[in-house]
């Protein structure tokens, strides 16, 4: 939870055969092993620097945190307490295990305890948000721990989905720091908020914990929640101090300030020690099969993982290796269990898989086995990535480049907590992306983290919320600064809707059913798909409408909490998809076909001839068929067709035309225009995560050697989904960079004519046909050529 300055643990590392530059050296001999590793990064250790805590502090807070071992706060840890003494909304960005809980406990726990001394007790209360319930239940064990010194004066308690109904009411009477989650606080807290007077009236602070997730689409839907939450607060007569904590992030306070919509100051110089780290970049080798076009394939990151976490086991290194599915947890675990059980028979037992779905009693066992040392090695998605505490672990094995950077050190940080070193390894995927930063190291250790992409003002976040807080309270005009400029211009549509109707001077929700179930924060909207056991009529959870036709068409691979099943049939007009259990040996990847209409052009920049544009499109997309892939080696075993209807998509795209005369400067003939085309924006997808906090699956693209609103070639990129999410703004306003490392990306890659680590895309729907590895690379250089200075 925050940093101690009590002696680490033994463990493998402490022997200096055990260093992380032993460790990783031994990795490597293995037969081919040491061309696999395209760059090794050697961090030095960092002494911490120590302060002191604000006079404001209580003593007998001060008291409790010296009784947990923590004789002195960190620099960063004193500076945040300040701020938050001083009534200043604070971000705290600094490195994984630096303290970051305890720079906000300190003025937490102060105000609850000077509260607890009120008249009624309740003089002060907190809230707490964190991105998932576990870090929600982790972090109120943390505080029960920390805060036992002060007896009945801090009360905290967890209230969300899990909460059983009787507990509900004393949580709300009784609890003065309340942990939960944006969801439960949109659909359960403030449409309730008569209820939580008492505690809303005296709330003096809201904890926004790993506040970097909150990005894209649910990050803007966030932003709407907090300021719904202000309203309500400001109504009651508080005016709340935000305290966020982030893995090390670019200009935060900026993304904490359009977050939370307030001003924030923030804290990034980290003063906590950390020991030596080895980062290692390993490519896995290519392999004689052949994918789609001919086109040599690489062994996967999870076999390549499974090896090394089999290896690391043996010699007593304690890992964890991060996947980014639950089914590739489960099958590292297993591949590994299987090939220690021929290594040594007590091996087998001490490895294990951790992911979302488990039951929190496994979850529990899992993290106190891998505490005490029992367990050698955790095959975790990122389900362990957020603020679970693991101390003690050795080294980390990253299956993919995780999206971002911030993600990356994340899951980097967890090794070497305790102040011993520590080694990482990213392992490659045969992917753009990924086979971009193994040979460009610089991208990955030279570059800051990201930064937070949202949009507070997407009119299809902000309608539903404008509609939800009118529900809590009629919307007057004087609420309408408060939830951005795009409030005024949207409250006509819904009166014309019949969703809001104007009395007076406020705005009514007017409808019989909830307001706040118009948003759906994680998703895209629509009716969820109900995914339904077919002959037992289990409901076994729900997928958003939005991906129900790529994640449960006929035939699809579904995962639910470790059991595999088909999709046996997807219902659209029902919204249910009948699945069935099953065991196949592959997995499914949907294909769909696109295409793009220009509605409006926000911005346009000239790039010599050629033009780089940002503005308002219509996508219309048809999932089409769907590829059978071999789980291990991800060799395509066929292709079904599928018959679902179009969908029509109005988002923000950025988008690039060329000329004729260009097109022969870079000698590109109509031939291998298209091929060029679509390498080009197949690669460009693959790299835009590196520029902006997205996944490959968040954005899409089309190119067209004759557009009919363009009447040029173009390339589009898009975000998918509903108004935009930021990312295709982003992407305009890092254009040049973007592209040029697409480019390079292209340049670097061994393969002869395009392969899945450079301009091959697996969702894409025409079946990488037609593609041209050259052309792409001369179009992007003369495109490049006429780009604006930076």
């Amino acid at each position: 939870m925050a940093s101690t300055h009590r002696p680490s643990r033994p463990t493998a590392a402490a022997d200096p055969r055990a260093t992380p530059a032993a460790v990783l050296d031994r990795l490597s001999r293995g037969p081919g092993r040491a061309a696999r590793i395209t760059h090794t990064e050697h961090l030095p250790p960092r002494a911490g620097r120590h302060a002191v805590w604000p006079d404001r502090v209580r003593t007998d807070v001060v008291a409790a945190i010296r009784a947990a071992g923590i004789e002195h706060p960190w620099e960063h840890q004193a500076a945040a307490a300040e701020h938050a003494l001083d009534g200043e909304s604070v971000v705290v960005a600094t490195g994984t295990a630096s303290g970051k809980s305890l720079a906000y406990l300190a003025p937490v726990l102060t105000a609850l305890a000077d509260g607890a001394q009120a008249p009624n007790g309740r003089g002060a209360t907190a809230l707490y948000l964190a991105p998932t319930k576990a870090l929600a239940a982790d972090q109120r064990r943390a505080v029960r721990e920390l805060a036992a010194p002060l007896g009945n004066a801090v009360r905290p308690a967890v209230y969300d989905g899990d909460t059983p109904v009787e507990e509900r009411e004393w949580v709300r009477q009784y609890a003065n720091y309340v942990l939960t989650n944006p969801d439960m606080l949109h659909r359960g807290m403030l449409p309730a908020h008569p209820r939580w007077s008492s505690f809303l009236r005296a709330l003096r602070y809201v904890v926004i914990d790993e506040c970097h997730t909150y990005r894209g689409v649910f990050g803007s839907h966030v932003a709407q929640v907090l300021r719904r939450l202000r309203r309500i607060c400001a109504r009651y007569g508080s005016e709340p101090v935000f305290l966020l904590a982030s893995a090390t992030a670019s200009d935060p306070a900026a993304a904490a300030s359009r977050l939370t919509g307030v001003p924030v100051t923030e804290v990034v110089d980290d003063a906590s020690p950390r020991g030596e780290v080895v980062f290692a970049l390993w490519e896995p080798p290519l392999t004689e099969l052949a994918g789609e076009r001919g086109a040599p394939v690489r062994r996967t990151a999870t076999a390549e993982t499974a090896d090394l976490l089999t290896d690391l086991a043996v010699q007593r290194v304690r890992t964890v290796a991060f996947v980014r599915s639950r089914r590739g947890a489960e099958l590292i675990a297993l591949i590994a269990q299987e090939r220690l059980a021929s290594v040594d028979r007590s091996l087998p037992g001490r490895v294990a898989a951790y992911r979302g779905g488990y039951l929190p009693e496994e979850r529990r066992a899992l993290e106190r086995a891998l505490h005490s040392g029992e367990l050698l090695g955790l095959a975790a998605t990122t389900a362990l990535e957020l603020g679970v505490d693991v101390s003690g672990l050795d080294a980390v094995l990253i299956a993919g480049y995780p999206g971002t950077r911030a993600s990356l050190w994340q899951q980097a940080g967890r090794a070497g907590r305790s102040g011993q070193g520590a080694l990482a390894v990213l392992i490659a995927r045969d992917d753009p992306l990924d086979t971009y930063l193994v040979h460009h190291p610089d991208a990955l250790f030279r570059q800051p983290v990201e930064a937070t992409v949202l949009d507070p003002d997407n009119p299809y976040v902000l309608a539903p919320h404008l509609c939800a807080a009118a529900a809590e309270l009629p919307l007057t005009e004087a609420d309408l600064p408060l939830f951005g400029p795009a409030a005024t211009d949207l409250l006509p549509q819904l009166e014309s809707a019949k969703l809001l109707r104007r009395r007076a001077t406020a705005w009514h929700w007017t409808r019989r059913e909830r307001a706040a179930d118009l948003a759906d924060i994680r998703g895209g909207g629509g009716r969820p798909v109900q995914i339904v056991e077919a002959d037992t009529g289990r409901l076994l959870g729900t997928v958003d409408e939005a991906a129900s036709h790529t994640a449960v068409h006929d035939g699809a691979v579904h995962l639910h909490q470790g059991r595999t099943y088909l999709v046996r049939h997807l219902d659209l007009e029902d919204s249910v998809a009948l699945v069935e259990p099953a065991d196949p040996p592959f997995s499914t990847t949907a294909r769909d076909t696109t295409s793009v209409s220009i509605l409006d052009t926000e911005t346009e920049i000239p790039w010599g001839e050629a033009r780089l544009c940002y503005g308002s499109v219509e996508v219309t997309n048809q999932v089409v068929s769907y590829l059978r892939r071999k789980l291990i080696t991800g060799e395509v075993l066929g292709e079904s067709k599928l018959d679902l209807p179009p969908r029509v998509l109005r988002t923000r795209a950025v988008w690039w035309t060329v000329t004729e005369d260009q097109l022969d400067a870079a000698r590109i003939n109509p031939e291998i225009l298209g091929g060029a085309l679509h390498a080009a924006e197949h690669a460009s997808i693959g790299l835009l995560p590196l520029f902006a906090t997205c996944d490959r699956w968040d954005i899409g693209g089309v190119s067209i050697p004759l557009h009919p609103d363009t009447l040029l070639p173009t390339v589009f990129v898009y975000d998918g989904h509903p108004g935009g999410a930021g990312f295709a703004e982003r992407a305009f306003h890092t254009a040049r960079q973007w592209l040029t490392a697409t480019r390079d990306a292209i340049a670097a890659c061994e393969c002869e004519a395009g392969c899945p680590s450079c301009i091959q895309s697996p969702k894409c729907g025409n079946g990488n046909d037609p593609l041209h590895k050259r052309g792409a690379v001369r179009l992007l250089s003369r495109l490049l050529a006429g780009a604006p200075p930076e």
